[in-house]
C-alpha cells in the first residue's frame, strides 16, 4: 500500500529506479513549479492560444508531414473512455483525393444553403447566425491547403480496433483529442478550420473507412493567405464571469 493505494502485483524497477508492478506505474513527475510560475506559464498558454483563429484562406505552400504526424500523435495522448482511444485521422494531402472531398463537400453545403434550387436545409435562424461569419456553399480552402485531416469517432473496436468491443464517451474523448490536435498546429505555427459538412458519410467512403466510424469533422491546415482575415464577430469572446462559475 503506498499513499492509500494498492500496488497490484510484484515490483520490480525500471531502468531509472524507480518501482513499478505488473498492472501501474508511477505517475510521470510533473515540474516542481511555484505558484508564481505556474500562474506565468498559464497565462503564457492563454496568450498564445487565444491568437488561434479559423482561417478560411490558405496557401499552397507545403508543411512537413512530420509535423502532421507529431500533432497525431499529441492528440493520440488524450484522455478516453477506458483508455479505448476511439479516433482515427485519415490525412489527405493528394491533389486527386482533396479534390473529391471539395467536390463532395459543396455538393453538401449547396443542399445546405440551398444553392442547389431547393429550400435550404439549414433553419433560417441558423443561416442568419452563421451570416456575421459570411460562411457559404463554396469551400476552396479544401483543396489549396497542404492538408486535410478527416477524425473519425469509433463507435467499437477498444484499443485493439477489434471492431466488435464497445467504446465509451466516444464523443467527449475524441473531442479532447481534437483539440490537443488543433492546439499542436496552432503551436507549429500554423493555420487551421475545422470544417463540418453535414451530412459526412462520404467521408467515410473516400477515406476507406469502416462502418463502424463516424466522422466528426475535417481539420484544415496550412498556411494563412495574405488576404486572409478573420470577420470581427469571431474576435468577441466571452468573458471569464460569463464562462465560469465558483462555487
Amino acid at each position: 500500500m503506498r499513499d492509500g493505494r494498492s500496488v497490484v502485483g510484484p515490483e520490480t524497477r525500471d531502468p531509472q529506479g524507480i518501482a513499478m508492478s505488473d498492472t501501474h506505474q508511477p505517475f510521470p513527475p510533473l515540474p516542481d513549479l511555484s505558484d508564481e510560475e505556474r500562474v506565468a506559464r498559464a497565462r503564457v498558454a492563454f496568450e498564445e492560444l487565444r491568437t488561434r483563429h479559423s482561417c478560411r484562406a490558405f496557401t499552397d505552400a507545403p508543411v512537413p508531414r512530420e509535423v502532421i504526424e507529431y500533432a497525431i500523435r499529441a492528440a493520440g495522448t488524450a484522455p478516453s473512455g477506458a483508455n479505448h482511444q476511439p479516433w482515427h485521422f485519415a490525412v489527405i494531402g493528394s491533389a486527386e483525393n482533396k479534390r473529391a472531398i471539395r467536390e463532395a463537400a459543396e455538393a453538401e453545403e449547396r443542399r445546405f444553403y440551398g444553392d442547389d434550387g431547393d429550400n435550404p436545409k439549414a433553419s433560417e435562424e441558423w443561416l442568419e447566425a452563421l451570416a456575421p461569419i459570411g460562411t457559404d456553399a463554396s469551400k476552396p480552402f479544401l483543396e489549396t491547403a497542404p492538408w486535410l485531416i478527416a477524425c473519425f469517432a469509433q463507435r467499437t473496436g477498444g484499443i485493439e480496433e477489434d471492431g466488435q468491443t464497445q467504446n465509451y464517451y466516444v464523443n467527449e474523448s475524441v473531442g479532447i483529442a481534437c483539440g490537443m490536435l488543433i492546439a499542436t498546429l496552432h503551436e507549429a505555427g500554423l493555420a487551421t478550420l475545422t470544417h463540418t459538412p453535414s451530412p459526412m458519410g462520404f467521408l467515410r467512403d473516400l477515406c476507406g473507412r469502416p462502418s463502424n466510424e463516424k466522422p466528426l469533422m475535417i481539420v484544415v491546415v496550412g498556411h494563412a493567405a495574405e488576404d486572409a482575415t478573420v470577420p470581427e464577430h469571431a474576435l468577441k469572446k466571452k468573458p471569464l464571469e460569463q464562462i465560469s462559475s465558483w462555487l
